[in-house]
């Protein structure tokens, strides 16, 4: 394989790892929630179950794209998607949080869920965190050179390596370093609206390589895979991190906050009361 080729697959993967990175902590801590009104053991359990769905269900969505991949139909249903879900992010944390007053957006307590009504819970969350996983991993991926891999169902094998490899990472992250990553979106909580940016904007680009596929031709494909198009778009998505990093305030470092954050993963109730 060219070098340039290999270099390119290599910043994919980098770009990958840190977008995974982000989502793994806001999907960690979105389960931790679900099941903080469990009692510890079956907390635990819970999360268990939780971490185990994540891996089936993203490895059960990146087999099954990898058949759909070229249909045009499935890639312009995925755009879409991607263009909801940070939208839909996005207007939650930055217009419903300046409106609603906190003590009305804080939801009521109601019934508790019970062990297993809870676990099924956990796993449709799991079954929406692989889709949105998979499918930026998808856009990203797409439009990189071919390689001389055999296929895996409809896609090229060096395309299929490099989307398993940034989701395997994914959930590496999502068990072992999310805390981290908690703490980090804590200490610059603008990151997390960065990261939801940057997925609208890879929805751009799943968007824009749908327009270029010959059944609806309205864009060329020499467009989508040109040096000028590549290059926009990656220096797009390095402004939106760079300007997420500068312009998101750093809250402060303290032992106590830190420490809390650290925890957060292991103790739903920490994590609950922090989010609120």
């Amino acid at each position: 394989m060219d070098y340039s080729i290999l270099l390119e697959y290599a910043w994919v993967l980098v770009v990958l790892i840190a977008l995974e990175g982000l989502l793994a902590a806001d999907n960690a801590l979105v389960l931790a929630i679900m099941v903080k009104h469990l009692p510890e053991k079956e907390r635990k359990r819970a999360l268990f179950y939780g971490l185990a769905g994540a891996f089936v269900f993203r490895f059960l969505s990146l087999f099954a794209i990898s058949f759909l991949v070229g249909v045009w139909q499935v890639q312009a249903i995925g755009a879409l998607y991607l263009f909801f879900i940070a939208l839909n992010h996005i207007i939650r944390k930055v217009l419903i949080r300046k409106v609603v007053p906190e003590k009305e957006a804080t939801p009521k307590e109601g019934k508790k869920a019970g062990f297993w009504m809870t676990v099924f819970k956990v796993e449709l969350a799991d079954i929406a965190f692989a889709v949105d996983s998979i499918l930026a991993a998808v856009a990203l991926a797409v439009v990189l050179p071919t390689t001389n891999l055999p296929h895996i169902g409809g896609m090229d094998g060096g395309h299929f390596l490099v989307i398993f490899t940034g989701g395997f990472i994914g959930l590496i992250i999502m068990r072992f370093a999310a805390s981290f990553f908690v703490k980090l979106l804590h200490r610059r909580p603008g990151l997390e609206i960065a990261a939801f940016m940057i997925v609208g904007w890879v929805g751009v680009k799943l968007a824009v390589y749908t327009l270029s596929h010959p059944s609806l031709n309205v864009l060329s494909k020499e467009f989508a895979h040109s040096t000028a198009w590549k290059g926009t778009f990656y220096a797009v998505l390095v402004l939106i991190a760079v300007g997420g990093w500068f312009l998101s305030k750093d809250i402060g470092d303290t032992g106590e906050s830190d420490h809390t954050d650290a925890k957060a993963l292991n103790n739903p109730e920490i994590a609950a009361t922090k989010e609120r």
